[in-house]
């Protein structure tokens, strides 16, 4: 695998001491630490029993076409596999919880099964009974009932190729070593697909915008008029063109990937659901409060509920932080300037990662719900 070569983010300086953001709430997985990334790589393998829900989420995400994959779940179930598993789920650690979710979610994508509520009674006639018991444990024991969604397919969906020779913080992990996907959505042997491709990508973008996750920190809490303010803009606009420019690098290496299959519908179905936006770009909409922008745009919260609840819950705090900086858009001044600059370069950063999906989706994709 030729790793992506890896875009330079630019560091801010020291911080300053003071600390109007000491009010939001640190959450598990702290944000201004690594991003929405794991606080540890992802399980890799997992043992025992569970070992056949891994075998099931391969054999599914790589079956020659949907019907077949279909078939596998439903044989599964029939075979009282599904029902096995569900019946261990409480006795999951959080990190096997976080790997069973993800393989859950690999499922019901390639099933097509992405926006059924597995509690709903009409769920049951459109997917496999069983299945949808395991699914809906699942997402009880890792509270987070929309976790079928680009957080989790690619957050949750990578390894170091190697394991690195000395101890990384997790986002220099991400961003150094050359990654693999767990799940892969191509056959074992082959060159990774477009499909695998966007996820990798999609975790180091996460990995390079760790800069971004401390801007907001630092602009949390700071009035329009603070000296730091507009230094902290200017480098959070610096931060965005260097992601950018990373999401331009994937590109190429993505486009020499093999076209998807049917596995292109995947994309085009989450795209449909809104489930494809990084968070890293919700942490920038918390700051700068783009908003829905045309009709037709999902939704701030509709684009958070595929995230888990200590996210959702700081990122709502970093919205109420953010509120004094965020009256520079009907302010004029070099501050207002920068501020209006932050702006058009996450609307830029969100237009180059949809046309990365739309890549990644051809030749069957068609064309997708934009996410700028």
């Amino acid at each position: 695998m030729v790793p992506t070569a890896p875009t330079t983010v630019p560091a801010p300086a020291a911080e300053p001491p003071a600390d109007p953001a000491a009010g939001i709430p640190a959450p598990i997985s702290d944000p201004q630490a690594h991003g929405f990334l794991p606080a540890r790589p992802p399980v890799r393998t997992m043992a025992g029993t569970w070992v056949w829900l891994s075998e099931l989420a391969g054999a599914v995400a790589t079956a020659p076409d949907r019907d077949t994959a279909r078939a596998l779940v439903a044989r599964a179930g029939q075979e009282g596999v599904l029902t096995a598993l569900r019946q261990r789920v409480s006795r999951l650690s959080p990190r096997n919880a976080d790997a069973a979710s993800l393989r859950v979610a690999v499922i019901a994508a390639a099933c097509g099964w992405s926006a059924l509520d597995p509690l709903a009674p009409a769920s049951r006639r459109a997917a496999d009974p069983a299945f949808l018991g395991l699914w809906s444990s699942v997402a009880h024991r890792v509270d987070h009932q929309q976790f079928v969604a680009l957080p989790t397919l690619a957050l949750l969906n990578w390894a170091p190729e190697r394991k690195p020779r000395r101890h990384l913080p997790i986002d220099q992990l991400a961003r150094t070593e050359p990654l693999v996907p767990v799940v892969r959505w191509s056959p074992e042997g082959q060159p990774l697909g477009r499909l695998d491709r966007l996820m990798l990508a999609t975790t180091r973008l996460e990995a390079h915008g760790i800069w971004l996750f401390r801007l907001a920190g630092t602009l949390a809490g700071r009035d329009f008029g603070d000296a730091c303010t507009g230094t902290a803009l200017r480098r959070l606009v610096r931060v965005q063109h260097a992601l950018r420019a990373q999401l331009q690098a994937e590109a190429a290496v993505l486009r020499a990937a093999p076209e998807p299959g049917w596995q292109s519908t995947v994309l085009a179905e989450l795209s449909g659901l809104g489930a494809l936006e990084p968070p890293v770009f919700q942490a920038a909409d918390a700051v700068l409060g783009m908003g829905v922008r045309r009709a037709g745009d999902t939704g701030r919260q509709q684009l958070r509920r595929h995230l888990p609840v200590r996210h959702r819950a700081w990122l709502s705090a970093l919205d109420r932080h953010c509120a004094p900086v965020r009256t520079l858009a009907h302010q004029g001044g070099p501050d207002a300037a920068v501020f209006r600059e932050a702006r058009e370069s996450l609307i830029a950063l969100r237009r180059t990662y949809a046309g990365l999906v739309h890549c990644a989706a051809r030749p069957a994709g068609g064309r997708l719900t934009a996410v700028a």
